[in-house]
């Protein structure tokens, strides 16, 4: 009997986190050992358990999940990360692969795609769709840097996902909500957003948002 595949999901998402557990379980050779819904219990669950693959969510509450990627990579090189994830892998799978993730799955994806990624992952490559496999070549081609490719790419993690909320027509008092975030801290990423991008004011960025969310879209 070969050696057995050891899973961490990482996942504040109870039903979403269950299903994948359910799935991995199902494949011979491989057992979930730990669900953790913060990097905390992450962190704890890999001292005490042996993991040679964590799948993790990048929104977990109010925190990163591309922070958890940075730390598995410094504490537990042996661990391998894949981000499985709603956001759109063409704002984020950039800055997964730099956090030190092996792959990127969006949720929407069949289990046959997951269950690919992960094949892929243990066989000591790189997982990405097709998609974005054919966005990355095209860059490489035409001789573009990530900054003259698309500034956005100047972003954090958490400066997409206000940009893109912008872009969505929502508030600053809304994003807050919806990031578990005081105005305060909004109004600054806001404020970050414009200076990387060198956009005056922000009705101007909010234009841009709206301009930039709807051709991701397509």
């Amino acid at each position: 009997m070969g050696k057995r595949i050891r899973f961490l999901i990482v996942d504040d998402h109870p039903l979403f986190s269950q299903g994948l557990a359910s799935l991995i379980s199902n494949v011979s050779g491989w057992e979930v050992v730990g669900e953790a819904v913060s990097i905390g219990e992450a962190l704890t669950m890999l001292e005490s358990h042996p993991v040679d693959v964590a799948l993790i969510d990048i929104s977990l509450r109010e925190e990163n999940g591309l922070d958890l990627v940075r730390t598995i990579r410094s504490m537990y090189p042996s661990v391998l990360s894949l981000i499985v994830s709603m956001y759109d892998e063409t704002i984020y799978a950039s800055a997964a692969l730099k956090a030190g993730s092996r792959g990127y799955v969006m949720k929407q994806e069949a289990a046959s795609s997951l269950l690919d990624a992960i094949r892929q992952v243990l066989a000591g490559n790189v997982y990405l769709s097709s998609d974005m496999q054919q966005r990355l070549l095209k860059t490489m081609v035409a001789g573009e840097t990530e900054m003259t490719m698309d500034p956005v790419k100047l972003l954090s993690v958490r400066e997409l996902e206000v940009l893109r909320l912008i872009g969505s027509g929502y508030g600053v008092s809304e994003i807050g909500s919806a990031l578990n975030l005081s105005v305060k801290t909004i109004n600054v990423y806001r404020d970050n957003i414009r200076h990387k991008l060198s956009i005056a004011d922000a009705a101007t960025l909010r234009r841009f948002a709206i301009k930039w969310t709807k051709s991701r879209e397509t």
